[in-house]
């Protein structure tokens, strides 16, 4: 009834959906990648039923900030037959504090919580319930009204997506508000979504496990997270994109692979990493990034949004060359500085709900319509 996840764990509670499997978790110690991973973005549990009524139990993990406002409680969506029809949150659950001063964490467990859909349209209908892209989620008991068979069979393809904490959706309001959710419904494709906040970072686990999931689309989005972390430079950076697409190609050596780079966002376009929290914003209790590398740098090696727009662009040519199904994408065309004046970045990093739509419209309309044709 999952589907969107790559793995499920059996806890003591219940399931936790994961976007990487066992084998790839083991191979870095990073908790934000731990984290983020089991943040089910995408991630949906899909039901065939006549049921009016459905109650979902489950424990939410959420994450905060001492002396920073929290984050609203993650949204479940519910669709009947495609169609948005209601959406909540589940109270409760397990809740991280950290002190950003000290690096101390306070932890609460207040158990499972409940969201209850009623007056769902009658009939037998499909109905899907996507999980928060925000949060980590144990499902723990799933009741209805009438029987719960399984979903009408997949038969629209799968795209398989990996990119960073926008492609994971930081700042849309809910999981069908988040860009590679928005493209995919436009364009009636089944998703697998892994991106990651702070975790598109080129990991060769990652590689392997994208090679090793069936799918008729794939596409990568790079750079925003490799500027941030300031994790590389020239040298190291354009093996490793052409590494990645290698180990992807091994098991998919003819279907579409969509290279993409970065949307625009000002405090990296020719600024390098690392990122950093803006300390005035949160003293204000609000979070905001920037850049806090030199420029001048830029000349020995180190990474900005322009800098990895132009190698992406020229590895995609040169490897075209030779590979007829990969494509590139420039991410100034899915956002723009024309968008940012219109719609600007929030927190300097993230889009919010609104330019997630305008991403995915665009996204669909440039690429995924255009490739399936």
């Amino acid at each position: 009834m999952l589907r969107g996840a790559v793995e499920v764990e059996r806890t003591a509670r219940g399931l936790r959906p994961h976007r990487l499997p066992a084998a790839a978790r083991a191979q870095t110690p990073d908790p934000q990648l731990a984290m983020v991973e089991a943040q089910p973005s995408g991630v949906r549990l899909v039901c065939r039923t006549a049921a009016t009524t459905i109650e979902l139990d489950a424990v939410p993990t959420r994450f905060g900030y001492r002396g920073v406002p929290a984050r609203p409680d993650g949204v479940y969506d519910l669709t009947v037959d495609g169609r948005p029809t209601a959406q909540g949150s589940i109270p409760g659950g397990i809740r991280h504090t950290v002190d950003m001063a000290t690096g101390a964490t306070e932890t609460t467990d207040s158990g499972p919580g409940t969201i209850t859909f009623t007056d769902l349209p009658g009939g037998v209908k499909d109905v899907e319930i996507w999980l928060p892209h925000t949060e980590t989620t144990e499902l723990v008991g799933l009741r209805a009204d009438a029987p719960i068979e399984p979903a009408t069979p997949v038969t629209r393809p799968v795209w398989l997506h990996h990119g960073s904490s926008i492609s994971q959706g930081s700042n849309a309001t809910s999981p069908l508000g988040i860009w590679p959710v928005v493209a995919a419904r436009e364009s009636d494709l089944e998703l697998v979504n892994l991106g990651f906040g702070g975790g598109a970072l080129l990991d060769p686990f990652t590689a392997r496990t994208m090679r090793d999931i069936p799918a008729d689309l794939i596409s990568v989005k790079i750079g925003i997270n490799v500027v941030n972390a300031d994790l590389m430079r020239v040298r190291a950076f354009v093996p490793a994109v052409h590494g990645f697409l290698d180990t992807i190609r091994e098991g998919h050596p003819d279907v579409p692979l969509v290279v993409v780079s970065p949307i625009f966002c000002p405090i990296h376009e020719v600024t390098p990493g690392p990122g950093a929290f803006d300390v005035e914003a949160l003293k204000e209790g609000k979070v905001r990034f920037r850049a806090t590398g030199d420029p001048a740098e830029v000349a020995a090696g180190k990474l900005t949004l322009t800098v990895i727009r132009s190698h992406l662009a020229r590895i995609v040519a040169e490897r075209s060359a030779g590979d007829p199904h990969l494509h590139y994408v420039d991410g100034l065309e899915l956002y723009g500085e024309a968008d940012h004046a219109e719609l600007p970045l929030p927190d300097a990093l993230h889009p919010d709900t609104a330019a997630h739509r305008r991403i995915g419209e665009r996204f669909a309309k440039l690429t995924l319509d255009r490739l399936r044709r």
